[in-house]
Protein backbone atom coordinates (compact mmCIF):
# COMPACT_ATOMS: atom_id res chain seq x y z
CA UNK A 1 0.00 0.00 0.00
CA UNK A 2 1.42 3.46 -0.69
CA UNK A 3 1.93 6.18 1.35
CA UNK A 4 -0.68 7.96 -0.12
CA UNK A 5 -3.76 5.49 0.48
CA UNK A 6 -2.28 5.09 3.90
CA UNK A 7 -2.54 9.15 4.71
CA UNK A 8 -5.78 9.02 3.31
CA UNK A 9 -6.98 5.90 5.39
CA UNK A 10 -5.86 8.28 7.97
CA UNK A 11 -7.90 10.49 7.68
CA UNK A 12 -10.83 9.13 6.60
CA UNK A 13 -10.64 7.29 9.75
CA UNK A 14 -10.19 10.85 11.92
CA UNK A 15 -13.56 12.16 9.96
CA UNK A 16 -16.04 8.94 10.80
CA UNK A 17 -14.10 9.25 14.39
CA UNK A 18 -14.95 13.25 14.76
CA UNK A 19 -18.71 12.40 13.01
CA UNK A 20 -19.09 9.53 16.19
CA UNK A 21 -17.79 12.23 18.93
CA UNK A 22 -19.92 14.62 17.84
CA UNK A 23 -23.53 12.40 17.23
CA UNK A 24 -22.50 11.01 20.98
CA UNK A 25 -22.68 14.86 22.12
CA UNK A 26 -25.66 15.68 20.39
CA UNK A 27 -27.72 12.59 21.46
CA UNK A 28 -25.92 13.24 25.14
CA UNK A 29 -27.85 16.93 24.81
CA UNK A 30 -30.78 15.81 23.63
CA UNK A 31 -30.92 13.40 26.45
CA UNK A 32 -30.03 15.97 29.19
CA UNK A 33 -32.63 18.47 27.60
CA UNK A 34 -35.71 15.73 27.93
CA UNK A 35 -34.51 14.93 30.91
CA UNK A 36 -32.45 17.37 33.05
CA UNK A 37 -32.93 20.79 31.96
CA UNK A 38 -34.14 22.85 28.75
CA UNK A 39 -33.87 26.47 28.27
CA UNK A 40 -35.97 29.19 27.36
CA UNK A 41 -35.90 32.44 26.38
CA UNK A 42 -38.09 35.14 27.73
CA UNK A 43 -39.82 36.62 24.47
CA UNK A 44 -42.51 39.13 26.38
CA UNK A 45 -42.78 41.45 29.73
CA UNK A 46 -45.66 39.73 31.31
CA UNK A 47 -43.14 38.21 34.28
CA UNK A 48 -41.59 41.53 34.47
CA UNK A 49 -39.67 42.57 37.29
CA UNK A 50 -38.79 39.36 37.89
CA UNK A 51 -37.96 38.21 34.36
CA UNK A 52 -36.87 40.79 31.53
CA UNK A 53 -37.10 40.47 27.86
CA UNK A 54 -34.05 38.69 26.45
CA UNK A 55 -33.38 36.40 29.60
CA UNK A 56 -32.34 33.10 28.68
CA UNK A 57 -33.57 30.75 31.85
CA UNK A 58 -32.84 27.08 32.48
CA UNK A 59 -36.03 24.99 33.72
CA UNK A 60 -34.76 21.75 35.50
CA UNK A 61 -37.27 18.81 33.73
CA UNK A 62 -37.44 16.60 37.34
CA UNK A 63 -38.85 18.92 39.47
CA UNK A 64 -42.38 17.74 38.90
CA UNK A 65 -41.54 14.98 37.40
CA UNK A 66 -42.62 14.12 33.59
CA UNK A 67 -45.30 14.53 31.67
CA UNK A 68 -45.91 14.18 27.75
CA UNK A 69 -45.21 17.94 27.84
CA UNK A 70 -42.13 18.32 30.10
CA UNK A 71 -40.25 15.78 27.16
CA UNK A 72 -41.73 18.45 23.89
CA UNK A 73 -41.48 17.60 21.09
CA UNK A 74 -42.18 14.11 22.08
CA UNK A 75 -45.58 15.24 23.35
CA UNK A 76 -47.88 13.45 20.60
CA UNK A 77 -46.43 10.17 21.30
CA UNK A 78 -46.85 10.45 25.13
CA UNK A 79 -49.46 9.09 27.29
CA UNK A 80 -51.20 11.32 29.33
CA UNK A 81 -49.82 11.37 33.10
CA UNK A 82 -47.00 12.20 35.51
CA UNK A 83 -44.31 10.17 36.09
CA UNK A 84 -42.71 10.50 39.01
CA UNK A 85 -45.17 13.42 39.53
CA UNK A 86 -44.40 16.43 42.45
CA UNK A 87 -46.61 19.20 43.40
CA UNK A 88 -45.33 22.61 42.78
CA UNK A 89 -45.18 25.22 45.57
CA UNK A 90 -46.99 28.27 45.91
CA UNK A 91 -45.11 31.03 44.37
CA UNK A 92 -43.13 28.92 41.90
CA UNK A 93 -42.21 30.39 38.48
CA UNK A 94 -42.97 27.89 36.47
CA UNK A 95 -43.30 27.19 32.06
CA UNK A 96 -46.24 25.07 31.15
CA UNK A 97 -48.21 24.47 28.22
CA UNK A 98 -51.67 26.36 28.52
CA UNK A 99 -55.19 24.25 27.69
CA UNK A 100 -56.04 26.57 25.00
CA UNK A 101 -52.85 26.66 23.15
CA UNK A 102 -51.12 22.96 24.40
CA UNK A 103 -48.39 23.75 21.72
CA UNK A 104 -46.81 26.99 22.98
CA UNK A 105 -45.22 27.62 25.92
CA UNK A 106 -45.96 30.34 28.98
CA UNK A 107 -43.90 31.00 31.73
CA UNK A 108 -45.55 32.61 35.02
CA UNK A 109 -46.07 32.17 39.03
CA UNK A 110 -48.30 29.82 40.43
CA UNK A 111 -51.12 31.37 43.13
CA UNK A 112 -53.45 29.50 43.38
CA UNK A 113 -53.81 25.79 44.44
CA UNK A 114 -56.00 22.86 44.06
CA UNK A 115 -59.10 23.82 46.25
CA UNK A 116 -58.10 27.36 46.51
CA UNK A 117 -60.88 30.68 45.78
CA UNK A 118 -58.96 33.19 44.30
CA UNK A 119 -60.00 36.52 43.95
CA UNK A 120 -58.59 39.88 42.65
CA UNK A 121 -60.26 43.27 44.56
CA UNK A 122 -58.62 46.25 43.72
CA UNK A 123 -55.42 45.08 42.40
CA UNK A 124 -55.02 42.66 45.86
CA UNK A 125 -54.93 39.19 45.59
CA UNK A 126 -57.39 37.47 47.54
CA UNK A 127 -56.79 33.70 48.89
CA UNK A 128 -59.54 31.83 50.56
CA UNK A 129 -60.91 35.11 51.27
CA UNK A 130 -57.79 36.56 52.50
CA UNK A 131 -56.07 39.79 51.40
CA UNK A 132 -52.19 38.42 50.29
CA UNK A 133 -49.33 40.78 51.89
CA UNK A 134 -48.75 44.02 50.12
CA UNK A 135 -46.04 46.67 50.63
CA UNK A 136 -45.62 49.46 48.07
CA UNK A 137 -42.07 50.06 46.97
CA UNK A 138 -43.27 52.95 45.28
CA UNK A 139 -42.81 54.12 41.01
CA UNK A 140 -39.46 52.51 39.81
CA UNK A 141 -37.48 53.11 36.79
CA UNK A 142 -37.61 50.06 34.41
CA UNK A 143 -36.18 49.96 31.08
CA UNK A 144 -38.57 48.37 28.60
CA UNK A 145 -37.02 45.33 27.18
CA UNK A 146 -38.62 45.71 23.48
CA UNK A 147 -37.91 49.67 22.78
CA UNK A 148 -35.12 50.50 25.89
CA UNK A 149 -37.21 53.23 26.72
CA UNK A 150 -38.02 53.91 30.97
CA UNK A 151 -41.01 53.47 32.51
CA UNK A 152 -41.81 54.88 35.52
CA UNK A 153 -43.90 51.73 36.74
CA UNK A 154 -45.98 51.67 40.39
CA UNK A 155 -43.90 48.39 42.12
CA UNK A 156 -44.98 46.29 44.91
CA UNK A 157 -43.64 43.50 47.05
CA UNK A 158 -46.38 41.02 47.44
CA UNK A 159 -46.36 38.10 50.04
CA UNK A 160 -48.25 35.31 49.54
CA UNK A 161 -49.54 32.79 52.25
CA UNK A 162 -46.57 30.08 53.20
CA UNK A 163 -43.93 33.09 53.10
CA UNK A 164 -42.93 33.80 49.42
CA UNK A 165 -42.27 37.21 48.46
CA UNK A 166 -41.21 38.82 45.16
CA UNK A 167 -41.73 42.28 43.33
CA UNK A 168 -45.04 42.91 41.10
CA UNK A 169 -45.79 45.90 38.86
CA UNK A 170 -49.54 47.21 38.95
CA UNK A 171 -49.79 49.77 36.59
CA UNK A 172 -53.92 50.56 37.80
CA UNK A 173 -55.51 49.51 39.93
CA UNK A 174 -58.47 49.74 38.76
CA UNK A 175 -57.98 47.99 35.28
CA UNK A 176 -59.99 45.15 34.12
CA UNK A 177 -57.41 42.47 35.69
CA UNK A 178 -57.80 43.99 38.99
CA UNK A 179 -61.22 43.54 39.92
CA UNK A 180 -62.73 39.92 39.48
CA UNK A 181 -65.33 37.44 40.36
CA UNK A 182 -64.13 34.39 43.12
CA UNK A 183 -63.28 31.49 41.39
CA UNK A 184 -62.41 27.87 43.06
CA UNK A 185 -59.58 25.87 41.68
CA UNK A 186 -60.37 22.48 40.69
CA UNK A 187 -58.38 19.63 42.14
CA UNK A 188 -55.29 19.02 39.94
CA UNK A 189 -55.20 22.48 38.36
CA UNK A 190 -52.68 25.65 39.17
CA UNK A 191 -54.23 29.10 38.99
CA UNK A 192 -51.03 31.24 37.56
CA UNK A 193 -50.54 34.88 36.98
CA UNK A 194 -47.75 37.17 35.56
CA UNK A 195 -45.87 39.51 38.11
CA UNK A 196 -46.57 42.27 35.44
CA UNK A 197 -49.97 42.01 36.46
CA UNK A 198 -51.87 44.61 33.88
CA UNK A 199 -49.61 43.04 31.05
CA UNK A 200 -50.23 39.09 31.11
CA UNK A 201 -52.25 36.51 29.94
CA UNK A 202 -52.56 34.14 32.60
CA UNK A 203 -55.69 32.56 34.59
CA UNK A 204 -57.84 35.52 34.74
CA UNK A 205 -58.48 35.38 31.23
CA UNK A 206 -57.69 32.72 28.29
CA UNK A 207 -55.41 30.52 30.30
CA UNK A 208 -57.81 29.64 32.93
CA UNK A 209 -56.46 26.86 34.76
CA UNK A 210 -53.65 25.07 34.12
CA UNK A 211 -53.39 20.74 34.60
CA UNK A 212 -51.05 19.70 36.33
CA UNK A 213 -50.23 17.33 33.56
CA UNK A 214 -49.20 20.68 31.17
CA UNK A 215 -46.30 21.71 33.98
CA UNK A 216 -42.97 21.92 31.82
CA UNK A 217 -41.00 22.49 35.35
CA UNK A 218 -39.83 25.35 37.78
CA UNK A 219 -37.58 28.23 36.35
CA UNK A 220 -34.67 27.85 38.22
CA UNK A 221 -32.15 30.31 37.22
CA UNK A 222 -31.44 33.04 34.75
CA UNK A 223 -28.02 31.41 32.61
CA UNK A 224 -27.32 34.74 30.61
CA UNK A 225 -29.30 38.43 29.22
CA UNK A 226 -28.96 39.96 26.59
CA UNK A 227 -30.95 43.91 26.34
CA UNK A 228 -32.77 45.21 22.68
CA UNK A 229 -29.46 46.31 21.16
CA UNK A 230 -28.14 42.69 20.82
CA UNK A 231 -28.34 41.19 16.88
CA UNK A 232 -27.35 37.99 16.17
CA UNK A 233 -25.97 39.54 12.36
CA UNK A 234 -23.82 41.72 14.51
CA UNK A 235 -21.79 39.69 16.72
CA UNK A 236 -20.01 42.56 18.64
CA UNK A 237 -23.54 43.04 20.03
CA UNK A 238 -23.33 40.09 22.21
CA UNK A 239 -20.97 41.73 24.24
CA UNK A 240 -22.20 45.64 24.28
CA UNK A 241 -25.97 44.42 24.73
CA UNK A 242 -24.80 41.72 27.33
CA UNK A 243 -26.34 42.32 31.20
CA UNK A 244 -23.85 41.02 33.28
CA UNK A 245 -26.04 41.80 36.03
CA UNK A 246 -28.33 39.01 35.41
CA UNK A 247 -25.67 36.65 34.68
CA UNK A 248 -26.80 33.39 36.95
CA UNK A 249 -29.29 35.22 38.68
CA UNK A 250 -31.94 32.89 40.40
CA UNK A 251 -35.69 32.81 39.65
CA UNK A 252 -37.51 34.23 43.14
Amino acid sequence: MSMSSTSQGSAMSAFWENVRVILYALALAMVLRFTIAQPFRIPSGSMQPTLEVGDYIVVTKWSYGYSRYSLAPLEGLLPSGRLFGSSPERGDVVVFRPPHEPHKDYIKRVIGMPGDRIQMIDGVVHINGEAVGMESLGVQEFANGHSGFVERIPAYRETLPGGTSHVIFDRSPRGELDNTREVTVPEGHYFMMGDDRDQSDDSRRSVGFVPADNLVGPATFVVVSFDHTTNLFMPWTLFTGFRAERFLKAVE
